[in-house]
């Protein structure tokens, strides 16, 4: 019996423990570095241009040919999402007309359990003209804490190839004024 009793005990514990092994993942934390994160190759030529990268496979986000780079998760049922894409849209346009910065900061999107279509939907039916990613296996969303939706992150590119995170909130960008200055400020840095 006592034999028996130690056997379940074994097994019950490699039961749980593969739970105990597994890292928890956390949001980004102001600071520090995201996880690899890779997306596919956008086909437009027009957003390869843009990001700076070629070809075909998979790039990662300190690999976009910028000095910043800001990345809005979202969701296309998100309220909050559609809501706030006027906002991030008027951000997007008054970076491309600064010549101080269009070159140097560049925005993506990535669509947490958004297929190609729902993304494709999304970009159309609010008019953005940034590239949209679809993660549509929260492949991306698992490795970023599985953050709600809208989940901003900006990311400085540093002169090494390296990154570090400088935003990491949830929730809308409530002043685009003051979240330029960020930006700027992370340029003069």
């Amino acid at each position: 019996m006592k034999k028996l009793c130690i056997i379940w005990t074994i097994l019950a514990c490699l039961l749980i423990l593969p739970a105990f092994l597994e890292a928890e993942v956390t949001p980004p934390i102001e600071g520090g570095k995201l996880p690899d994160i890779r997306l596919a190759i956008p086909a437009d030529a027009g957003y390869q241009t843009y990001l700076g990268v070629k070809g075909d496979g998979t790039f990662s986000l300190p690999q976009i040919k910028a000095s910043v780079v800001i990345v809005e998760i979202f969701s296309m049922y998100c309220p909050h999402c559609q809501r706030e894409a006027p906002s991030i849209n008027d951000l997007f346009s008054t970076i491309q007309q600064s010549k101080k910065l269009a070159d140097k900061v560049k925005l993506v999107g990535i669509g947490v359990g958004n297929s190609r279509y729902e993304v494709e939907y999304f970009k159309k039916t609010y008019s953005i003209q940034f590239p949209l990613f679809s993660d549509g296996e929260f492949i991306v969303h698992k490795q970023l804490g599985e953050v709600r939706t809208p989940y901003f992150i900006g990311i400085k590119i540093l002169k090494d190839g390296s990154h570090k995170i400088f935003y990491s909130k949830l929730g809308g960008i409530a002043d685009n004024t003051s979240f330029l200055k960020l930006i700027q400020a992370q340029l003069t840095k």
